[in-house]
């Protein structure tokens, strides 16, 4: 098993980064703040103005470690990453299978299956959580709902079916995902999901976490030798990479979802630190980020048992996991995808 590594954030605007030796060296008005040896890093994330020299890039793309570029409020520009690695021929099997509709189908359908029960288990932890904090018919209806979807979607063979019950399970589960927020109510209140820009506090936090979330999935693929650009729920499309939203479907409910909702009824963010832009948008500022990219380090340090392996894993290591499975089957080692599922 992939040794669990760790993801370096930089939000301090004007901070460079450097190659020292064999570490990354961060230095802000040409001090040195940070040096951390490249072998415990398994990424690196560039909010705003943060600068890299070529030849830590280099090192970087030589060691496997990834460096992405964000804007400062968490939107995705970029990213450096060396040659993938891997056996081509587990690539162009990718391609070919996802060029197949039926396999197509069969992918995706796995893909959603994680998302549906990893999201009805959301539900089911805030009933036991927040009984009386929470419109208990209206959730429990919500996961009944989500259990049938799972029974229907078991049973539909083709793609734009499958996607069809994507469709209801989150209309449904971002249905009740208001009665999820049990503190502060009047600063975090959730009507539905809203993207590009975010319209709201809780659709902010949101979506900064997916884009954490994808750095992280797309990691993974990449160290297994998959490509992240071709999926099979998520199709082609130019700048998209399909197989990493497909990958992270799994993961939304379960590692960003929670996770904010823990954030928000906690009270470790507030409302102080979003602020809503002229054009609409809904923005963290510098603290909240890093409160934020704080816990989501934490939340990867935790233990679970995994499932399907048997085993106590990280929850960082979930990722390299999923896409380790994910190409075994790919390979013909596994008969299915196993899917990450919850309990």
């Amino acid at each position: 098993m992939k040794k669990h590594l760790n993801t370096l954030f930089v939000t301090t605007q004007g901070a460079y980064l450097a190659k020292e030796g064999e570490t990354v060296a961060v230095k802000v008005d040409q001090e040195i703040r940070l040096r951390i040896p490249v072998h415990t890093l398994g990424g690196i994330v560039c909010f705003g103005q943060v600068s890299c020299s070529p030849f830590l890039m280099g090192f970087c793309a030589e060691r496997d470690v990834g460096i992405s570029f964000l804007s400062e409020h968490g939107r995705f520009l970029a990213r450096v990453q060396g040659p993938v690695s891997g056996n081509v021929l587990l690539r162009r099997e990718q391609y070919r299978k996802a060029d197949d509709p039926v396999f197509s189908a069969g992918m995706a359908k796995a893909a959603l299956t994680g998302k549906i029960a990893n999201c009805r288990t959301v539900l089911q932890r805030a009933l036991r959580d927040h009984p009386e904090k929470l419109d208990r018919d209206k959730v429990e209806h919500a996961a009944k709902r989500l259990n049938r979807c799972l029974e229907l979607l078991h049973a539909e063979e083709s793609l734009d079916g499958v996607r069809g019950f994507e469709g209801d399970a989150a209309h449904t589960y971002f249905s009740v995902f208001d009665e999820l927020i049990v503190s502060q109510k009047k600063s975090f209140s959730f009507q539905e999901r809203n993207r590009r820009p975010p319209l709201d506090n809780v659709n902010c936090l949101l979506s900064f976490l997916y884009t954490m979330v994808m750095h992280d999935v797309r990691s993974a693929l990449e160290s297994v030798g998959l490509d992240p650009a071709v999926g099979f729920l998520h199709r082609d499309r130019p700048g998209r990479p399909g197989l990493a939203l497909d990958l992270m479907e799994e993961f939304r409910p379960f590692l960003a979802d929670r996770l904010a909702l823990s954030l928000i009824n906690l009270r470790q963010v507030q409302h102080k630190g979003f602020k809503k832009a002229e054009s609409g948008a809904v923005l963290m500022n510098d603290d909240t980020r890093k409160e934020v990219l704080t816990a989501y380090q934490k939340r990867k340090q935790e233990e679970i048992f995994h499932p399907f392996i048997e085993e106590k894993v990280t929850v960082g290591l979930l990722f390299h996991t999923q896409a380790l499975l994910m190409a075994r089957y790919l390979r013909g080692d596994l008969d299915g995808y196993p899917p990450f599922i919850w309990k």
